[in-house]
């Protein structure tokens, strides 16, 4: 005889599938607030990726700043003529290597440096020179296509970058001519005061001149290149970009202070100043892409105080700035070409 057999009542299955659908909601939530939390992490990690990034570029370009503008412990060109095509971009202004601006609450950072390792040693003119041609006493290892520095000796004025279009080599009593003429890139403009250029004057190679400049567009910080007509964005949701001087006290040679661009010393700093400088202080404050979940009343503690950058509450861009993580990153510079270069 078979035995009897007994299955599930409808009261076990509807207590099992309620069972289940607790256990379903319960991993859903718990797989929704580790996706939450996976989110957070990444932005905050990418923010940490970002400003270290930002950070290197800049690093790189501070480091080189001033390469080439100065030669025999000497500052070649407290006044410049540099231009692109026949646009006139420096016209016989003041001129330091490394300038920080205040574009209120930011600041903007224009580096100049060459690209050439041996920027510093120079050849003197044999001649005046009109900006056209350049004979020259010495032998200089320049080809057709680089930039030149051609920097008075003697007299009040800007000094020239040229672009070399043709190299005559040096035949017996024929000395190295190099000539510009209206095809090379810093050539072609007319410049409100003209360089002059007496025998004697220095010519130094640059190779190609690199002018990078840190800005803020919006919540970017974006890297222009002027000399290339280019741009593009190195860091996005900055809250704030500063940068300060490492200075010496005057006729001292040890960093003393850090000075922001503000002031009637430092707001436009002067080529006589520029020996003071030893380094720079770069900073900036992110803010993650991520916006963190409120708690049962609504309110935001991920942050409870505003970001703090050099002593100065940094203002977020957003009004619940307490939903969101923040990371200050800064990194200090040393201005070797200025240091070593300077009188």
């Amino acid at each position: 005889m078979r035995g009897a057999q007994r299955g599930l009542s409808i009261v076990e299955v509807m207590v099992a599938m309620v069972v289940a659908l607790l256990v379903g909601m319960a991993a859903t939530g718990a797989a929704l607030s580790f996706s939450a939390t996976q989110r957070q992490a990444i932005a905050a990690g990418g923010a940490a990726v970002n400003v270290a990034t930002a950070l290197s570029a800049i690093k790189n370009d501070v480091a080189a700043g001033g390469l080439g503008f100065f030669s025999d412990r000497q500052y070649n060109c407290p006044s410049l003529n540099l231009s692109l095509g026949a646009a006139p971009l420096i016209d016989g202004a003041p001129f330091v290597p490394v300038r920080i601006t205040r574009e209120a609450p930011h600041d903007r950072l224009d580096v100049l440096f060459a690209s050439r390792v041996e920027a510093g040693a120079n050849a003197r003119l044999r001649g005046a020179s009109n900006g056209t041609v350049a004979e020259l006493d010495s032998m200089l290892p320049v080809a057709v296509g680089d930039a030149v520095l051609l920097s008075p000796e003697g007299v009040a004025g800007p000094c020239l970058v040229r672009s070399v279009t043709a190299v005559t080599p040096a035949v017996g009593a024929a000395p190295l001519s190099l000539a510009f003429d209206g095809a090379g890139a810093h050539n072609a403009a007319a410049f409100s005061t003209a360089a002059s250029l007496p025998a004697r004057s220095r010519v130094t190679p640059l190779g190609a001149v690199g002018w990078s400049r840190y800005r803020m567009v919006g919540t970017n910080l974006q890297m222009e290149q002027p000399l290339a007509n280019a741009s593009a964005v190195v860091a996005r949701n900055v809250m704030a970009f500063r940068v300060q001087y490492g200075t010496a006290l005057a006729g001292g040679t040890a960093l003393d202070t850090w000075q922001s661009a503000e002031g009637a010393s430092w707001a436009d700093l002067a080529p006589a100043d520029l020996r003071r400088v030893r380094g720079l202080r770069i900073g900036i404050v992110t803010r993650s892409a991520e916006r963190a979940k409120p708690d049962a009343q609504g309110l935001c503690e991920l942050t409870p105080v505003k970001p703090m950058l050099f002593g100065t509450e940094v203002q977020p861009d957003v009004a619940d700035w307490q939903c969101y993580r923040y990371r200050t990153a800064a990194v200090v510079v040393p201005m070797r070409n200025i240091v070593m270069g300077a009188p």
